[in-house]
């Protein structure tokens, strides 16, 4: 059984054509770069990849200290974020990594630093409640402690930061650090 198509050489486009012999059926398709009759089917886009990072805090929060400002609150110059949040709001791991501090800060309040496998330091600060110790390895976004506002604070918010050496140094702005890790911010 045999049925054949109009082929018109001029446009080289299929009128829509069907062979079928010897067990084989193949659908013929159109178009110049087809004029033999051969499809590739589309390539699927590959699906994006799941960041490895995250945002510290998940739901409603608005951004209010930001990284490089200056004012009357910091010694120097503001080294980190500030997500103004309710006290005791949950706050989570930006990546998996070792808890290397977790105890008072100084200025910083209650609070946290991870160590992540790539070198890089997240800090999180004016916490009011641990949920991790020292020494504990995390998962990302697993939760780490609740929002407060002990320290240097003028209201519950979560303070962070990511540092890029030992000793927590060289502090980069963690907006535009997590926003190129794939991370969407919408403070």
């Amino acid at each position: 059984m045999s049925n054949t198509a109009k082929f018109n050489l001029r446009t080289a486009k299929t009128t829509g054509a069907l062979v079928a012999g010897a067990g084989v059926i193949a659908l013929l398709g159109g178009g110049a770069a087809n004029a033999a009759g051969v499809h590739e089917a589309p390539k699927a886009k590959p699906a994006k990849a799941a960041s490895a990072w995250t945002s510290p805090i998940t739901g409603k929060y608005v951004f209010t200290g930001k990284f490089d400002q200056g004012g009357s609150h910091w010694a120097h110059k503001h080294s980190g974020q500030d997500f103004a949040v309710p006290n005791g709001t949950k706050v989570h791991s930006v990546h998996a990594g070792k808890v290397v501090e977790a105890g008072w800060g100084g200025a910083y309040g209650n609070n946290i630093v991870i160590k992540h496998a790539n070198g890089v330091y997240s800090q999180y600060g004016h916490l009011s409640k641990f949920k991790v110790k020292v020494g504990e390895h995390v998962k990302k976004n697993e939760t780490i402690a609740l929002s407060g506002s002990t320290g240097n604070s003028t209201g519950p918010h979560l303070h962070f930061e990511i540092r890029k050496t030992p000793y927590y140094g060289s502090a980069v702005n963690p907006v535009t650090f997590l926003t190129h890790h794939g991370v969407k911010l919408h403070g």
